[in-house]
């Protein structure tokens, strides 16, 4: 995901202890409200177990790049998983932490009452870990401990749903399944997403699609970024360009085909020509290819060999891309998500 022109503050996170993992609990989900009022404390988590069968994923920017500035309230009411980009390094390893742009003039109290307010809508707000300027590293015990301690920490201070792994530069599928293993220990509702890029998930011996595959039990869904990308091979073994209806169908295939269920595989698109360097397509092309997977229609020149009612849905970078283009993105993909099979 790029982030260009990002003011960034990170700050140092202290006092977590080893009790963090042991942390947990889930928190009745509330009535609905229209306006929630500011709260110091988080709001009630939602948990994977509320995540729609079809869902809409979309990215949340944390800094002004050109697009249209949000506040999480201003998020499309289409999305169903809010991922908030982006947490950073600190100075240890594998830890990371959580600062507003202070340039969106938005309030950390206000912040944690919008996550508060959107979960009671039965919205996911997660924290997204990486992005294209992501340096953060798992690649040892201590870093692995060090990830899930300051992961668990940020869902206790903002009331995150989960995490987002977004790391564009390298993945150790052993330690950071160990990070994520703690995680769900100690949240047992997590919802875990991932945004691995194309090359990513060509083969289950790549290390992001053996992270997936290694905590399949509880992973939400991979939504690949099918953007940025040269030609991939498809599950038949053809190559294909991005930007077409093939290149979405027949690399998710290659996810299903390598073990991952098709709940567990969304298809994420730039939100409008701008938010990506390429691979934007059409939003209807992205329907095309969710039908062409669920119900064997509206496909290209490949066909699946199985249909598969059960895919999870769409992605996009991201919501403020989207409110730029006139919201074209949700407001086509998302109603057709939500009424998959």
């Amino acid at each position: 995901m790029a982030r260009s022109r990002r003011l960034s503050f990170p700050r140092a996170l202290v006092g977590l202890v080893a009790s963090a993992l042991a942390a947990g609990g889930l928190f009745a989900l509330g009535p609905a409200t229209a306006h929630a009022q500011p709260s110091t404390g988080p709001g009630p988590r939602v948990g994977a177990s509320q995540v729609p069968a079809h869902a809409v994923t979309g990215y949340w920017q944390n800094f002004d790049n050109g697009a249209t500035v949000q506040t999480l309230a201003d998020v499309q009411n289409e999305y169903d998983i809010i991922a908030v980009a982006f947490a950073d390094a600190t100075g240890t390893p594998g830890q990371v932490d959580f600062t507003l742009d202070p340039a969106l003039n938005y309030s950390e109290q206000q912040f944690k009452a919008d996550i508060a307010a959107k979960q009671a809508e039965g919205k996911s707000v997660i924290v997204s870990v990486g992005g294209e300027k992501g340096a953060v590293s798992v690649n040892s015990d201590a870093s692995a401990d060090a990830f899930a301690t300051s992961i668990v920490s940020l869902m206790d201070e903002y009331g995150f749903d989960g995490v987002d792994i977004d790391l564009e530069n390298g993945l150790n599928s052993t330690y950071m399944t160990k990070a994520l293993n703690a995680i769900h220990a100690a949240k047992s509702d997590v919802v875990v997403t991932m945004a691995p890029q194309t090359i990513d998930m060509q083969s289950p011996q790549n290390e992001y699609f053996k992270t997936a595959l290694n905590i399949k039990s509880f992973l939400t869904v991979v939504n690949m970024q099918y953007y940025n990308s040269g030609s991939m091979n498809g599950c038949d073994g053809k190559v294909y360009s991005a930007g077409t209806v093939d290149f979405l169908t027949a690399l998710a295939c290659v996810q299903i085909k390598g073990g991952l269920d098709p709940s567990q595989v969304g298809i994420g698109t730039p939100a409008s020509p701008r938010a990506a360097g390429s691979g934007y397509v059409d939003p209807g092309v992205v329907n095309d290819a969710l039908d062409c997977l669920a119900k064997g229609t509206g496909c290209g020149s490949f066909t699946p060999d199985e249909k598969w009612p059960g895919i999870r849905g769409a992605m996009t970078w991201s919501t403020a891309w989207d409110a730029s283009n006139g919201n074209k993105w949700s407001s086509t993909v998302g109603p057709h998500v939500h009424a998959l099979p």
